[in-house]
């Protein structure tokens, strides 16, 4: 098995940071797949630039779903986790996890957590 990455954008607190990452381990749980580590980057490794630069428009998401409402400690950070599985199973656990985290339906609807996969 190879070690693959997968990779989340978010605009969170340390709730909506627990909830996506319940929401990736529940994915990887589903299909037998073996998580070796998660980080939360804040600034990419070799770079100058950080994860508020690369992903602020997540904060500008929030703020239009949430008009007037105070974002609180949401920062823009990257969800990386680690797991070993075939590209196949990486490929499911990620469309999983998008699925959930900001389900589809015809109704105008904000996402939980402003995120985007990398």
């Amino acid at each position: 098995m190879t070690t693959r990455i997968l990779r989340f954008g978010l605009y969170a607190d340390e709730q909506g940071l627990a909830w996506v990452r319940e929401l990736v381990d529940g994915a990887a749980a589903s299909r037998s797949t073996r998580i070796i580590r998660a980080d939360v980057a804040r600034t990419y490794p070799d770079s100058d630039l950080t994860t508020a630069e690369m992903y602020g428009s997540l904060a500008e998401q929030w703020a239009f779903e949430h008009p007037g409402r105070n974002s609180g400690e949401r920062e823009a950070v990257e969800l990386r986790v680690h797991v070993e599985c075939s590209l196949r199973t990486w490929r499911a656990i990620r469309k999983t996890v998008i699925k959930a985290l900001c389900p589809e339906g015809m109704a105008p609807h904000a996402c939980r957590v402003p995120w985007f996969a990398a």
